[in-house]
């Protein structure tokens, strides 16, 4: 399945994705939250949407799309994931993952506006696998990691370098301003991507190619991950992972690194998972 979010920012109805239509599901499913994922919310709207006599309302394709996910309680991010990408960073190969959190407040949707924050300088992009976990899960190891994940979905990790990484302490400072964490267009259940250890993703900025890799070059895996991850914090429904960016962020341009302007278009997308595009716009009052 596909899971979308539609309408109005902060007002969104739970739908799907299916045969090229949008579909709302907000007459039986109240959102796409820790409740719902908590209670087996996944196989039961699989059985909803199955039933010939569920006709569900069919959503006008022009509608906004938000984020799949409603809030969650955490934005876990993996830094350095990709080897290439810790090279032109010039920075070390990790040896654990580095862990960092993304607010929630910078959630949004796939194709919703890029907001350049104020005094913003280097604002750079990332397209990143987001991994959404479907149960509470605390001291999983990795042979029952994938067992807690309900499905992937496009993230871009946008970071405002200087404030990440010039402005002293955690990386947290760059990583949180509102829009800053598109996405969607949907979730895609576990059951609908094989591998995701092999996926395609790429990244444009003004239609010239940055990023284009494959999850093929992980350092540290998915299972990995989310059993790293919870020997130090409960994993709750709903929460979402993201795995790292490959290389090819206006950071790591040689000779002369680059950010993102007001007007500058960015289109990314991953195998299977759907496309995003945001439009850069400085912030204002």
């Amino acid at each position: 399945m596909k899971l979308i979010r539609f309408g109005e920012m902060g007002k969104e109805k739970p739908g799907i994705y299916r045969d090229g239509n949008l579909y709302d599901v907000s007459g039986f499913i109240k959102d796409y939250d820790e409740m719902f994922f908590a209670n087996d919310g996944l196989q039961k709207l699989a059985e909803l949407v199955e039933q010939p006599k569920n006709t569900l309302p069919i959503v006008d394709a022009s509608i906004r799309l938000g984020s799949p996910i409603a809030r969650p309680s955490k934005i876990i991010c993996i830094g350095l994931n990709y080897a290439k990408h810790a090279s032109e960073s010039g920075m070390i190969v990790p040896t654990e993952p580095v862990i960092f959190f993304k607010s929630t407040t910078a959630l949004c949707g796939p194709n919703d506006d890029l907001i350049i924050p104020k005094n913003s300088t280097k604002t750079d992009w990332e397209v990143e696998l987001a991994v959404i976990i479907s149960k509470k899960t605390l001291y999983v190891t990795i042979d029952e990691a994938m067992e807690c994940v309900g499905g992937y979905a496009v993230h871009n990790d946008y970071s405002e370098r200087a404030f990440q990484l010039e402005r002293g302490g955690q990386w947290v400072k760059g990583k949180s301003c509102d829009t800053f964490a598109p996405i969607g267009p949907w979730m895609v259940t576990k059951d609908e991507i094989p591998d995701p250890h092999s996926l395609h993703l790429w990244l444009n900025v003004n239609g010239k190619q940055m990023q284009n890799s494959s999850t093929e070059d992980f350092i540290f895996n998915i299972p990995i991950i989310i059993s790293y991850l919870s020997q130090f914090m409960t994993l709750l429904p709903g929460d979402i992972i993201s795995t790292g960016t490959p290389q090819g962020v206006g950071l790591g341009q040689k000779p002369n690194p680059f950010y993102l302007k007001a007007g500058d278009t960015i289109e990314l997308g991953i195998e299977g998972l759907g496309t995003q595009k945001q439009i850069a716009k400085d912030y204002s009052e």
